[in-house]
């Protein structure tokens, strides 16, 4: 397990809890279904069953390879090893386990991306990150989720339902896409939230633009943030 380990791969042993995720993804034959990291394949033939297209990536070669005999009968999947934050191919659903350390990651690309809908798995503190109200717990990913997705928790998930068990549990969450996002306003939120402590006008005397504005980053509303990055962006 020490490979796995290094792609920060938590493989779910719970078939009830795969078909759950399946039925919440609310997936029909007109749907192109996204799954990064296929891992073991729990959730990969259940997604074929009600997908018209499945196309499953890992960046573990050897888990596409597994896949790819244990499913080789499943004509409506499509297998591929490597960085899934680079796939082009267009989709409906997305449905992941996601690697913790790629959770911010996945979000951000996420963002970008134009689909329906999507169910996820993510680390029960990253998800308090995602759906943090407080100014003050506040992260810029936080700002970037709300922006981009309706969030709604679905269940929490034990870590003893994983092999290897991680240290935290997870939580399933259902995200319908609201805005695409450009990759530029994303770095733009980011580089304010790396400001967060200084003023509105300090920060934006960081890009060569003015403001009477005399508030923190802290104070401003997420719909205020976004606007401050795009302002920002204005030439």
């Amino acid at each position: 397990m020490i490979k796995r380990k290094r792609f920060g791969q938590h493989f779910l042993n719970s078939s009830s809890i795969a078909k759950s995720i399946v039925s919440e993804a609310k997936i029909t034959k007109n749907d192109t279904v996204f799954e990064l990291g296929t891992g073991l394949g729990i959730l990969t033939p259940l997604l074929c069953e009600k997908a018209n297209k499945v196309i499953s990536m890992d960046v573990d070669k050897q888990l596409i390879e597994d896949a790819k005999s244990d499913f080789s009968k499943i004509h409506n999947l499509i297998l591929k090893s490597g960085d899934g934050f680079k796939n082009n191919a267009p989709f409906t659903i997305f449905v992941s386990n996601l690697p913790y350390s790629k959770s911010k990651e996945a979000i951000e690309w996420l963002a970008e991306s134009s689909f329906s809908h999507g169910v996820i798995m993510v680390q029960k503190e990253f998800a308090e990150k995602l759906l943090a109200k407080s100014s003050k717990k506040r992260k810029a990913i936080s700002v970037i989720a709300d922006h981009a997705f309706e969030i709604s928790i679905l269940s929490n998930v034990s870590k003893n339902n994983f092999s290897p068990p991680p240290k935290v549990d997870s939580v399933i969450l259902k995200i319908v896409k609201k805005n695409i996002m450009k990759k530029d306003l994303i770095q733009t939120i980011n580089k304010i939230f790396s400001y967060r402590r200084k003023t509105v006008k300090n920060i934006l005397k960081q890009f060569n633009k003015e403001t009477v504005i005399d508030k923190r980053v802290d104070d401003l509303s997420g719909d205020e943030i976004i606007n401050l990055a795009n302002q920002i962006l204005e030439k």
